[in-house]
């Protein structure tokens, strides 16, 4: 029976390469279900070993290949260590066993990255963190975890293995394959205007959450599109690319959304609803961005800037904290997380500060 064994290092290079593959499908897949943009999330992750190199206004499939492989790489190694470094103790568990320990062990390794490797040593990058809360990471390492328990028949030459482990893998791999075609269905229904109906408690808060943070988000990008100009900062003209980046994918999530469940289109905000949104800029404050002199541009921009993301970290707690669509909450906790993390990295926010920044932005509004 030893004999038909297979190497353990073996058997988890295979793990990692299909865990890593398949958390890949299902978030470029599931992203936009819950309000994320997957071309800048992939652009996001792609910072962390190349830095400003990877970041456009418009995601480029470069940024974004090179961010797949390396969360590819990442949840590739978090295998190996699992199975290969630790495999000791792991590499004979029962399937269900090891579901048991991966669920806990997608936590642990997510938390390292969040608060840790990527932020701290060795990547020194303050703006995965900064920019995405925790909980993107855990569903994403989840999802990778879900497929440990096929170790157990990697482990075995072709055929052999306990018959009730291949009975549960088999099922295991089948629902796996279930799993990617339901949510390409929903995906492709989606991207078509077709996404699940609203499930809200208020529609008219609904809709005025949405009118309202679209019209917010569209000045934005407006004044994002200006730094991206002309900063002098070179940090802070890649910072107000990604702001141009991640507003437009939210864009247009809010608008296919409304599309989806109103099935009418989305009335623009009238001058008053717009003077009354906190952190709106008026007409003169804009051209008091536009007209600033190079030397004091940056200064000018970011506070312009801080001050209108605290009026849209404002409206997503509001919406966070209401009885709206699980999405659009969802989708607001993490509009509220980015937008302060930028107003910390247009600070300066890095290292044990910016752990520390984060955690406390994803834990509550922390805007004054």
């Amino acid at each position: 029976m030893g004999s038909q064994r297979r190497s353990r290092w073996i058997a988890a290079i295979e793990l990692g390469l299909i865990s890593s593959t398949f958390s890949t499908i299902v978030s470029q897949l599931f992203a936009a279900r819950i309000g994320r943009d997957a071309a800048v999330d992939w652009m996001t992750v792609a910072t962390i070993p190349t830095g400003d190199w990877a970041i456009t206004a418009e995601p480029a499939w470069s940024a974004m290949l090179a961010g797949v492989a390396f969360h590819q790489w990442a949840d590739f190694s978090w295998a190996l260590l699992f199975f290969g470094v630790l495999g000791r103790w792991t590499a004979n568990l029962r399937p269900l066993t090891i579901l048991l320990l991966a669920l806990p062990w997608a936590a642990v390794s997510s938390g390292m990255e969040w608060f840790v490797l990527v932020p701290l040593f060795p990547f020194w990058q303050p703006l995965f963190t900064l920019q995405q809360p925790y909980w993107i990471g855990l569903l994403v390492h989840g999802s990778s975890a879900m497929m440990y328990p096929l170790f157990a028949r990697l482990r075995w030459a072709r055929g052999n293995g306990p018959g009730q482990d291949l009975r549960f893998t088999n099922a295991w791999i089948t629902g796996a394959f279930v799993v990617i075609a339901l949510l390409g269905t929903i995906a492709l229904f989606g991207n078509h205007g077709y996404e699940p109906p609203w499930l809200g408690h208020d529609r008219d808060a609904d809709q005025t959450y949405i009118r309202h943070m679209t019209a917010h988000h569209a000045q934005g990008i407006e004044l994002a599109r200006l730094g991206a100009e002309r900063a002098q900062d070179s940090h802070l003209r890649a910072l107000a690319m990604l702001m141009v980046a991640s507003q437009t994918g939210e864009n247009r999530i809010f608008e296919n959304w409304w599309l989806s469940w109103f099935d009418t289109e989305m009335p623009d905000c009238d001058a008053q609803e717009r003077a009354a949104m906190p952190g709106f800029l008026t007409p003169a404050e804009m051209r008091q961005v536009k007209t600033a002199p190079p030397g004091q541009f940056d200064t000018t921009f970011v506070e312009a800037m801080s001050r209108h993301h605290k009026g849209a970290v404002k409206m997503a707690d509001q919406m966070w904290h209401s009885r709206g669509d699980l999405r659009l909450r969802v989708m607001a906790h993490a509009i509220r997380h980015e937008q302060q993390g930028e107003i910390a990295l247009m600070q300066g926010a890095s290292g044990l500060a910016a752990v520390t920044t984060g955690l406390r932005n994803m834990l509550g509004d922390n805007v004054n």
